[in-house]
């Protein structure tokens, strides 16, 4: 199985986002997302790709990097990701095997018509937590409730 992963979508449904925000936030919120995925997907890593919108992208953001062994693609010659994940789903040799985990109708109407399995990624999620959960190893995707020092963080950043 070879997986293809709209990046920002699975990132919404996901609600894991870096705890930083302002210009670093993107960065740290995918980052945080790839960590999740390192984590759910184990030895799959290899077989996946994730794919990022990028084309108003900040300067030195790379068009493509692996982290703890998944491919990431920045789709920065592309108007969006699923304009390459189409690409990618259409070019793919092999697309019975192939998975593309995405909510948008257009990227699972792309694969249906090559045959290769499409996903929601709010399905994609349950099935993974599932998954962990008959193993003994419960997953939480959504962030920690703020403790009494992250709310006055929070309060000295807003000035209140």
């Amino acid at each position: 199985m070879n997986l293809i992963i709209d990046g920002y979508n699975l990132l919404h449904a996901s609600g894991v986002f870096g705890r930083e925000r302002g210009p670093r936030g993107f960065e740290q919120s995918r980052l945080a997302l790839l960590d999740f995925l390192a984590d759910v997907l184990g030895a799959d890593t290899s077989k996946t790709l994730v794919v990022f919108d990028a084309a108003r992208a900040p300067d030195g953001l790379p068009g493509r990097l692996v982290h703890k062994g998944i491919r990431v693609w920045f789709a920065r010659e592309y108007p969006d990701a699923d304009s390459l994940i189409e690409e990618l789903v259409v070019d793919n040799q092999a697309p019975a095997s192939l998975v593309v985990v995405s909510s948008d109708r257009r990227l699972q109407a792309a694969a249906r018509r090559r045959r290769a399995t499409a996903v929601s990624s709010e399905g994609w999620l349950a099935e993974m937590k599932k998954k962990k959960q008959r193993e003994g190893l419960p997953i939480d995707t959504k962030p920690p409730e703020p403790g009494p020092g992250d709310v006055e963080e929070w309060k000295r950043y807003f000035g209140l």
